[in-house]
């Protein structure tokens, strides 16, 4: 079900009905929530009274409910990498795209929060009923993998570089590791990306995997490949049109079983082929 048929709540996108007009802009009917005030400056131009607009609600500096046409980086419910643009004895403020900062208090710091730096957090509702942030990833996601199956696609959020790959959040919920060899295009932190689960362990945890029966379908030369383009900034200045002698010295193999190799590479859109070299394909 959309967020959008459900009842209007703070955190959430609505697309509410304007019931009035005043002079600072337009007040919004939010049901249970009662008149929730759009700010002029949010409101577009032929905006009048019984239209509909989606709108983002939360509240104002003085804890107000508030609607407004900024798209915020995350909702509540959501992970987002952002950046701390103030941190101060109470707690961390982050741009989360919005006028207003996220809060993140000290108590929801997993580490101390540095100005200028950026972390992973969730988006919340805290006890006192305001939106606020966590970096405290762990007590928010789901150890229930009854729902998940192998193969399914899944959103990731890259959030964590570990000594076998990278840790990621997936699907607003659930927790699974990238392993580095099975990473053949440049990714960082806090990227959103569509993948796969490759493997639900017996250990319930989750390895995750960015394309479908791709690197391990993949034979022992095109794995080298990629391995060797990874070790040179994604460039390789061996092609299809290589000396055989050259292709020999370099991977000790045939250059037809070389042409091969990159041929299925280039079907599974992991490389680009140019005159003089073979490129890493960028997501």
């Amino acid at each position: 079900m959309n967020n959008e048929t459900l009842p209007p709540e703070i955190g959430q996108y609505a697309t509410l009905r304007v019931n009035r007009e005043v002079d600072f802009g337009f007040f919004l009917d939010a049901g249970e929530l009662g008149e929730i005030l759009l700010p002029l400056k949010y409101a577009t131009d032929d905006l009048k009274i019984n239209d509909e607009i989606k709108v983002f609600l939360y509240l104002d500096s003085e804890d107000r409910p508030v609607a407004t046409t900024e798209t915020p980086l995350a909702i509540v419910g959501e992970y987002a990498n952002l950046k701390v643009v103030s941190s101060t004895d109470i707690g961390a403020f982050l741009d989360w795209g919005l006028s207003k900062d996220l809060f993140v208090p000290l108590g929801e710091q997993r580490v101390p929060m540095e100005e200028g730096k950026s972390y992973t957090v969730y988006i919340m509702i805290d006890d006192t009923n305001r939106i606020a942030g966590s970096s405290r990833l762990k007590k928010y996601i789901s150890t229930d993998h009854s729902q998940l199956q192998e193969n399914q696609e899944v959103d990731i959020l890259i959030h964590h570089k570990t000594r076998l790959g990278y840790q990621a959040i997936f699907d607003n919920r659930y927790r699974g590791v990238l392993y580095t060899n099975e990473i053949f295009t440049p990714i960082h932190i806090g990227q959103k990306l569509t993948g796969f689960i490759k493997k639900i362990r017996e250990d319930n945890k989750i390895d995750l995997c960015l394309q479908l029966g791709g690197y391990e379908q993949l034979d022992d030369v095109a794995n080298q490949i990629l391995t060797t383009l990874k070790e040179n900034q994604g460039e390789l200045s061996l092609t299809d049109k290589s000396s055989p002698s050259a292709i020999k010295h370099y991977f000790g193999i045939s250059k037809k079983r070389y042409k091969m190799a990159i041929g299925k590479l280039y079907k599974q859109r992991l490389i680009k082929i140019t005159e003089h070299k073979i490129l890493l394909q960028s997501k």
